[in-house]
């Protein structure tokens, strides 16, 4: 059998009249989700704090942008959405050793990160359930399964996402929400660029000697993930066809946590 015909080769996911919304979808990982989505052909709504970048990659895509400060939770908890895919990306990282955490800073990770995502699987939860289908997509982090220095705020919220990731599964399943995360390594956004060349200056070296000996040290493969390859698995996790997957935490992390 020819090895391009439509019998062996798998199908493309598609989105087909779903609609999803993506937080911190204006750029990065979101964005490529975004792109990702729309192509499937979901409508897809962008949520991002940058109203600018919000509408321009709304607009790229044909979808809509929703601007807001998620770490406002007070605003968010008598939220209703309905949405077929909901895609918890929104995040920031703060290194500091923790007797030097800022309790402020510290508070507002957690909210941007952990009841940020918990209100929004809140709101949506009820029009998935009455329509028998929903996706809850959950971008955690190779550090939401193991732990770095000086990330205590960061890495406690991603454990915490897992959490509330694994519970939504169990209760959304009899409805036909699965409920995952995505636990990528070092992804080539914007906010790691930034951390490469501020680690360049602070260590005098170079930002190839930043990403190979500081921020690859731990996985197998010596490269950044694409955020392509983030939305490539998110797609998946979108489509009618991960129906049995849930519960779960899928790693692209290079072999880091295969250690």
């Amino acid at each position: 059998m020819d090895e391009q015909s439509p019998r062996s080769a798998a199908a493309a996911p598609t989105l087909n009249g779903r609609r999803a919304l993506i937080t911190g979808g204006a750029s990065g990982i979101g964005a490529a989700c975004a792109r990702a989505f729309a192509s499937a052909g979901a409508e897809v709504t962008v949520c991002d704090l940058n109203a600018d970048a919000a509408h321009q990659v709304a607009q790229e895509i044909g979808g809509k942008a929703w601007v807001a400060d998620l770490a406002d939770t007070a605003a968010l908890e008598e939220l209703s959405l309905d949405t077929d895919i909901l895609v918890n990306n929104a995040g920031i990282q703060h290194v500091s050793p923790i007797h030097e955490f800022d309790p402020k800073k510290w508070r507002f990770i957690h909210q941007l990160m952990v009841e940020s995502p918990f209100l929004l699987i809140r709101a949506c939860l009820p029009g998935m359930y009455a329509r028998g289908f929903g996706r809850v997509i959950n971008l955690s982090s190779v550090h939401g399964l193991r732990a770095s220095a000086y990330k205590s705020a960061y890495v406690s919220a991603k454990h915490a996402l897992e959490g509330l990731s694994k519970v939504t599964a169990l209760e959304g399943a009899k409805h036909g929400v699965t409920s995952n995360c995505i636990n990528p390594a070092y992804v080539r956004t914007p906010l790691v660029e930034k951390q490469i060349a501020d680690q360049a200056r602070i260590h005098s070296i170079s930002e190839d000697d930043v990403v190979e000996k500081i921020m690859l040290t731990e996985s197998a493969v010596k490269r950044l993930v694409e955020p392509e390859e983030v939305a490539s698995l998110a797609l998946w996790m979108a489509s009618d066809s991960s129906g049995m997957v849930t519960g779960t935490s899928y790693t692209i992390d290079g072999g880091w946590s295969a250690a």
